[in-house]
C-alpha cells in the first residue's frame, strides 16, 4: 500500500480528518466512480458525498472495487455524507443516514452532517423538493436542535463515527453547541478569497469545531453560474501568486484555505485536475500572501446563496 501523502486535522471528539477530500457536488452519474477511483489512486483518502447529490452508488461501487483490488482498507478512507431536509423529523434521521449508507455499501460514515438547518416535509423517500398545492416548497418547520438530538443517537449506534452541520450561521452554531451532548465537529460552509465568512470562522475556531471550505473555487461550473460572478481564476492577485510559485490559480485557492488549517473539498472529474488539487497540499503560502487573498472579499460574494429558502423560518444566511 502507498505512503500516506495526506495531512490531518485532529477534531474535538479525538478523530482526524484529512484535510484534503474529493468534492463530488455536481459530479454527474458516469463520471463520479472514475473520478473517485482516480482521486484514491492520487493518494485522497477522504470523500465528500451527500444524499441529495444523487451519485452515492457509483461512489459505493469505486469504493468496494479500491477495497476489493487492496489499494485502501475500509478504516484508510474517511467519508463525509449529509442528512437532506425531507429526513430532519428524528423518527426519519435514522432513515436519512441509511439511504446514504446503503448505496454507498458502508456499516458507518465517518462524518456525518446537516446539510443545512432547514427542513423540508416528507412526502416519501425519492421527493426531494416538495411542494405545496401553491407550487411553492413545503417545509417542515422541525426546529435543528431536535433533528440534532436524533443525530447524536445515530454515533450511539455506530452508524456514524462523528457529526456535524454544514451552512449553519454564528446563532444557530451557538443553539447546537449549547444542546449538544455528542460534540459538534464540524461546519461545512463556503469558504473562499471573495466571501468575508470571518465571523463564523472565528465562532468555529473558538469553539474548537472545525471548518471545511466548500465551493473553495467560488463554484464556477455551478448551474446558476452568471458571467458577472467573480472569476476567482483569473483574478489578478491569485495569477500573481500562483506565477510567483510556478503552480495553477487552483493550488493557491485550495492552499490559502490548507493555510489556515480549514479542510477543503474541491470537485473534479478529470484525473489531472484531481491530482493536482491534491498537490496543493505541500505549497506554504507567506502571510503576506494570505493577506492579499482575505483582501478580495470586498464583494462579499456567495456562489451558493440557497435563495430558494429565504423564506424558511431557519434559512442561515439573512
Amino acid at each position: 500500500m502507498a505512503a500516506d501523502k495526506n495531512t490531518y486535522s485532529f477534531l474535538s471528539d479525538h478523530t482526524r480528518i484529512p484535510n484534503i477530500g474529493l468534492g463530488t457536488w455536481k459530479s454527474a452519474k458516469g463520471d463520479v466512480k472514475n473520478a473517485v477511483i482516480a482521486a484514491i489512486d492520487a493518494g485522497y483518502r477522504h470523500l465528500d458525498c451527500a444524499f441529495i447529490y444523487q451519485n452515492e452508488e457509483e461512489i459505493g461501487e469505486a469504493l468496494k472495487e479500491k477495497i476489493k483490488d487492496g489499494t485502501i482498507e475500509r478504516d484508510d478512507i474517511y467519508i463525509t455524507t449529509k442528512l437532506w431536509g425531507t429526513h430532519h423529523s428524528p423518527s426519519r434521521v435514522e432513515q436519512g443516514i441509511k439511504m446514504s449508507l446503503t448505496p454507498l455499501q458502508l456499516d458507518y460514515v465517518d462524518l456525518y452532517l446537516m446539510h443545512s438547518p432547514c427542513g423540508r416535509k416528507f412526502i416519501d423517500d425519492k421527493t426531494f423538493f416538495p411542494k405545496d398545492e401553491n407550487d411553492k416548497n413545503a417545509y417542515d418547520d422541525v426546529h435543528y436542535v431536535e433533528t440534532w438530538k436524533a443525530m447524536e443517537k445515530l454515533v450511539e449506534k455506530g452508524l456514524a463515527i462523528s457529526i456535524g452541520v454544514s451552512n449553519f450561521n454564528v446563532s444557530q452554531m451557538e443553539e447546537i453547541v449549547t444542546a449538544a451532548q455528542v460534540p459538534c465537529v464540524m461546519n461545512q460552509i463556503e469558504i473562499h478569497p471573495a466571501i468575508d465568512q470571518s465571523d463564523i470562522i472565528t465562532y468555529c475556531k473558538a469553539k474548537s469545531i472545525a471548518l471545511t471550505a466548500y465551493s473553495p473555487f467560488g463554484s464556477p461550473d455551478r448551474p446558476w453560474a452568471s458571467d458577472k460572478d467573480p472569476n476567482l481564476f483569473e483574478d489578478p492577485v491569485v495569477k500573481e501568486i500562483a506565477e510567483s510559485r510556478g503552480c495553477t490559480a487552483g493550488q493557491v485557492l485550495l492552499a490559502y484555505h490548507l493555510n489556515q488549517e480549514v479542510v477543503v473539498v474541491p470537485k473534479s472529474v478529470t484525473p489531472s485536475r484531481i491530482k493536482e488539487n491534491f498537490e496543493a497540499l505541500s505549497i506554504k503560502l507567506k502571510p503576506e500572501e494570505i493577506t492579499k487573498l482575505k483582501e478580495l472579499n470586498s464583494t462579499n460574494y456567495r456562489a451558493c446563496a440557497m435563495n430558494m429558502l429565504k423564506d424558511h423560518p431557519y434559512f442561515p444566511f439573512k
